[in-house]
């Protein structure tokens, strides 16, 4: 019997598919992969049902490798003086590279996920190599319990296609189950909850404090790059390609998003934490939209005027204050669950 995406829309539907395998067709595989992996994934399972979820994404992930494995027989590889990469499918396309999702073996035989991120173009090679420099100064300098906000490099090496283009990439631990601020304002085209976007701004904060530390400057703190976990309410702060050192211009500008930039960006001045401040505020104030309350919105006011010296610049005292604006607003703290629709 051969299970096909479009006849699989629920979680018990999702389950029963699981007994009966992958067509032999490789697109339709895909999808059918892509559906399963969304309707059985543990953040979307129905309430009471969250091991079987569990339990049947890790049947899934094995499924899915094995067909990989079995139905290509010269897989695509890359390999280097650490690993040998298995190539999957591409998972997302940026402004400036391609994800792919990869495998590989370690030492002892057992096989690991991995995300490389390949730049589309050659001459942005400066700009992958930059983001692993940037994320091994985090680790070296940055406070290690703060680790988690950033991804965590596996190595960067050179590779040359068989056309002869050489080009910089970066593998990378993959973030299972996030999604971008993006994916959540899609989610939630009426603005979100301002219970929800709190936690996430003052996590954002968090990961923002902790990089200033180390005297680095994101300069691209927009919804695509921050990537919230809604079950374990976790965040990293993506694409570090575009940091800088505190005090120095931003590298690259983002042509498409010109306009949500600070001046001191697209005027080719030093950038500052308070750089970082007003587009995460920006971030915030396009997550909540019409939902955010007066006194938020006089918040955000103070984290994107104008002129860069008006501004907040430390993370770490803004955070003292909008914990302080948020008891007023809302009383103690406690747990509030979040979920993202189901696609």
């Amino acid at each position: 019997m051969t299970v096909t995406s479009g006849a699989v829309h629920s979680f018990d539907q999702a389950l029963a598919a699981l007994r009966h395998g992958f067509p032999e067709d490789r697109a339709a595989a895909t999808r059918l992969h892509r559906r399963l992996a969304r309707l059985l994934h543990p953040d979307t399972a129905p309430p009471g049902r969250r091991p079987e979820a569990s339990a049947a994404f890790l049947t899934l992930t094995d499924q899915w490798r094995e067909y990989l494995d079995a139905g290509d027989p010269a897989p695509l590889t890359v390999t280097t003086r650490r690993h040998t990469y298995l190539l999957g499918d591409p998972q997302a396309t940026g402004d400036l590279a391609v994800l792919r999702r990869a495998s590989y073996r370690r030492a002892d035989g057992t096989r690991h996920d991995a995300l490389l991120k390949i730049p589309l173009q050659p001459y942005d090679n400066d700009l992958i190599e930059h983001e692993a420099a940037v994320l091994t100064r985090l680790d070296t300098e940055a406070e290690p319990r703060h680790r988690a906000y950033a991804p965590r490099l596996i190595e960067t090496f050179r590779h040359r296609d068989t056309g002869g283009t050489e080009r910089r990439v970066n593998a990378l631990e993959p973030l299972d189950g996030f999604h971008s601020l993006a994916e959540v304002a899609a989610a939630y085209p009426g603005g979100l909850d301002p219970l929800d976007a709190v936690w996430m701004w003052r996590r954002l904060l968090v990961a923002l404090g902790w990089a200033h530390r180390a005297r680095l400057v994101h300069c691209a703190v927009f919804p695509e790059h921050v990537l919230i976990h809604p079950g374990l309410h976790g965040l990293v702060l993506v694409d570090w390609c575009y940091a800088t050192a505190t005090g120095t211009t931003a590298p690259v500008l983002i042509e498409r998003h010109r306009d949500r930039y600070p001046p001191e960006i697209p005027g080719r001045r030093p950038v500052t934490e308070a750089t970082d401040l007003h587009l995460a505020a920006r971030c915030m104030e396009h997550l909540m939209g019409e939902r955010t309350p007066k006194p938020l919105a006089a918040f955000i006011r103070g984290c994107t005027l104008p002129g860069e010296a008006g501004r907040p610049h430390d993370a770490w005292r803004l955070l003292a204050e909008l914990d302080e604006l948020l008891d007023r607003l809302y009383g103690p703290r406690t747990f509030r669950p979040f979920t993202m629709p189901a696609a």
